[in-house]
């Protein structure tokens, strides 16, 4: 059979699901029915072959769930190695009175040319091996197991609600989450089970010592007792089988030792192991300098070995020196491009290059906080603020344009601000060595650490050492760290300043898209009908009362539909809600049928009507106490129906709704003020309070 079909062969019993069962089944086989000593070689040079495999898969796998399968993979290398010891140890019984060559070629070379025949040699060989594998790998190893899957499964709970924070930041999308989520409990799952096949090294280990034990006093009283053979020779040729066995088995499972070490000390960030040892040992060419003087020194000692130290000083020596004129030659050659474009301003003319543009998002952070925005130093703020973008983009209906990130030397070390269009629409301080613990309201105790508020809702918070997490999710405090805080709070304003955000480009770029599907709907619109200031107006106006215009088909009907009638943004943005209606209400109230609503007293709307004096976007004329006194109450149902877990709604007649809307605004903007013609028909209303004067 050639190596084609014999891949071919295999590719067929794993589709099959026959690879495994197949396997247990020879491991039984083995440990029950005599093999010939032929067989046994086979199988000795096939579980030599996978430790190998094993031990090269393991180095060279970026991750540790990579190789997930593992456990069980060390499971059945250890049960077929056990079902290996079986079957030569009766063998070896049975045989061995024959000669040394009575348990296969394998055993005999291991126990003849390996240690040169010599079984006191072999026996010393053999404990070496048994004492690294035994005290120092297979210990180690499962220490760190041990210690690995403790520590994953306490961070799982903080984890998750990690994964929730940003998923409701808008950090991540909902499909990100499941795989985070998912990769959360697959890491738990499988150091919990490394944990547990770390038992298998150490069982199997122990297991090697007594299986030679066994062997060498068994052998020699069964040749003595049951074949005529002086104790001499049965102890000589029953050794060098023991021992020849036991290197066979031993030396597999050293590698196998060696691999669960690997894997289980590699750190959880994907990288090429081979290649960071290189440039994280190799790549410090003080270290190889200092070497090659120390070596240089026991070199010159007279009666040490000379040569041998100093030509080894030579190599370190070389070493080191070409390792720092490549340094030196690639920082030449980054800094080349930097020196050919920097040419001195005074050699220089201004120009409109010269004059700095205004920012339309900006973010300036204190230099504490340059490493959350550093890729290279493990900064996480940039990939969370693209996610942001990605969640308003899709939320607010145009894309959110980049977030110009600089360091500002004149804000505090762990101070940020937030611009837009160059000016400051917020800032706070956060801690990247600390976590901030947020109280929703329902939290069960305090915990120790600096009292702050959340600067993106307000909310009661205390910013907590990392060790007390889970002490402060315990207690029922939302635990975030410190790119969370100001992911979340970007994510804030840029929702309540997205109308500033909307410009002319974007409009254009919102139309053009638009017209590939409606061509005739646009080019009727702009600008033959609307110009295309009033059409960003009406969308700035939308985006302000917090409509999205996903939907800018139906805008741009329903203002083609009026723009004969009128050009007053206000009173197309009134139309436009009402042909947006249903959207707007099921944004607010979700899928109930029944939407609960706060009104206005039928005198107080009456005199509210009689004393506009003009359109809508005038403001109504009468003692200033009574908007005062509206601005409270109103306040006050909201707080009211916030504490219930309903959503606040106004509803009020079409002709004062954009005034009350501007006037509640700024002061309670969680309120949703709603016209009686934006309601769909489908919809019920509950009236659960009525404002009076």
């Amino acid at each position: 059979m050639n190596a084609r079909a014999t891949v071919a062969t295999c590719g067929d019993f794993a589709r099959t699901g026959l690879g495994v069962p197949l396997l247990v089944m020879a491991v039984l086989a083995m440990m029950v029915l005599p093999l010939p000593a032929f067989l046994l070689d086979i199988f000795f040079t096939f579980n030599i072959s996978l430790s190998i495999m094993i031990l090269l898969a393991v180095i060279y796998v970026r991750r540790a769930l990579e190789f997930a399968t593992f456990p069980t993979v060390l499971l059945g290398a250890t049960l077929l190695r056990l079902g290996l010891n079986v079957a030569s140890t009766r063998i070896v019984l049975i045989n061995g009175h024959t000669g040394s060559h009575a348990a296969g070629h394998v055993i005999a070379a291991f126990g003849e040319f390996v240690v040169g025949g010599n079984y006191a040699v072999g026996m010393v060989v053999f404990t070496v091996l048994v004492i690294i594998n035994f005290v120092v790998i297979t210990k180690g190893a499962g220490r760190i197991s041990e210690v690995s899957a403790r520590f994953t499964l306490d961070a799982m709970p903080g984890r998750q609600m990690a994964i929730d924070a940003d998923l409701n930041a808008g950090i991540i999308t909902q499909a990100e989450a499941i795989v985070r989520r998912q990769e959360v409990r697959e890491e738990a799952d499988f150091y919990g089970a490394m944990d547990g096949a770390s038992k298998f090294v150490r069982g199997d280990a122990i297991a090697g010592i007594l299986i030679v034990f066994i062997n060498l006093f068994g052998g020699t009283i069964i040749g003595a007792a049951q074949h005529g053979m002086s104790l001499a020779d049965a102890g000589r040729t029953y050794a060098l089988l023991t021992i020849g066995d036991g290197l066979v088995a031993q030396i597999p499972a050293l590698l196998l030792s060696v691999a669960v070490a690997i894997l289980v000390t590699r750190v959880s960030r994907p990288h090429d192991m081979s290649q960071q040892i290189m440039v994280q040992v190799l790549g410090q060419p003080k270290a190889l300098g200092v070497t090659s003087g120390i070596l240089t020194l026991l070199g010159i000692i007279p009666g040490m070995p000379n040569f041998v130290f100093l030509s080894m000083a030579a190599v370190c020596a070389a070493g080191a020196y070409f390792l720092s004129k490549r340094k030196a030659s690639d920082k030449v050659a980054a800094a080349a491009p930097a020196a050919a474009a920097a040419v001195p301003s005074e050699q220089r003319e201004l120009s409109w290059d010269d004059v700095e543009t205004v920012d339309l998002i900006g973010l300036e952070v204190g230099y504490r906080l340059i490493p959350l925005v550093d890729r290279n130093q493990g900064g996480e703020l940039m990939g969370r603020i693209k996610g942001v973008r990605k969640k308003l983009s899709e939320e607010l209906g145009f894309l959110v344009q980049a977030v110009h990130i600089r360091d500002n030397l004149e804000l505090g070390p762990n101070s940020y601000r937030i611009t837009i269009l160059g000016a400051a629409v917020g800032e706070s301080e956060v801690f990247p060595d600390r976590e901030l613990a947020i109280n929703p309201g329902q939290v069960s105790g305090t915990v120790p650490g600096s009292a702050t508020k959340d600067p993106a809702f307000g909310l009661e918070a205390v910013w907590v050492d990392k060790s007390r997490r889970e002490q402060a999710q315990g207690l029922g405090y939302t635990v975030v760290d410190a790119s969370s805080v100001i992911a979340t709070h970007l994510s804030h304003l840029l929702q309540s300043h997205a109308h500033e955000l909307l410009g002319h480009e974007e409009v254009q770029q919102l139309l053009t898209r638009l017209g590939k599907s409606a061509p005739k709907l646009i080019e009727d619109l702009v600008p033959k009908l609307l110009p295309m200031s009033v059409v960003v107006k009406v969308l700035q106006y939308l985006l302000l009362e917090r409509v999205p215009i996903r939907n800018l088909r139906t805008i741009c009907e329903t203002l083609a539909e009026l723009a004969p009638k009128t050009q007053d943004p206000v009173a197309l943005v009134a139309a436009v809600r009402v042909a947006l209606g249903r959207s707007i209400v099921q944004n607010i109230g979700g899928l109930r049928q029944e939407l609960p609503v706060i009104t206005l007293d039928a005198a107080l709307e009456q005199v509210l009507q009689d004393s506009m004096a003009g359109g809508g976007d005038a403001s109504p004329g009468f003692e200033p106490g009574l908007a005062d006194r509206i601005q409270t109450a109103l306040a006050d149902s909201t707080r009211r129906q916030e504490a219930a877990g309903e959503p606040a709604v106004l509803l009020v007649a079409p002709k004062i709704r954009p005034w009350i809307a501007r006037l509640m605004r700024h002061s309670t903007p969680s309120l949703a003020v709603l016209a009686y013609n934006e309601i769909p028909e489908n919809r019920r209303i509950r009236v659960i309070a009525a404002v009076g004067r």
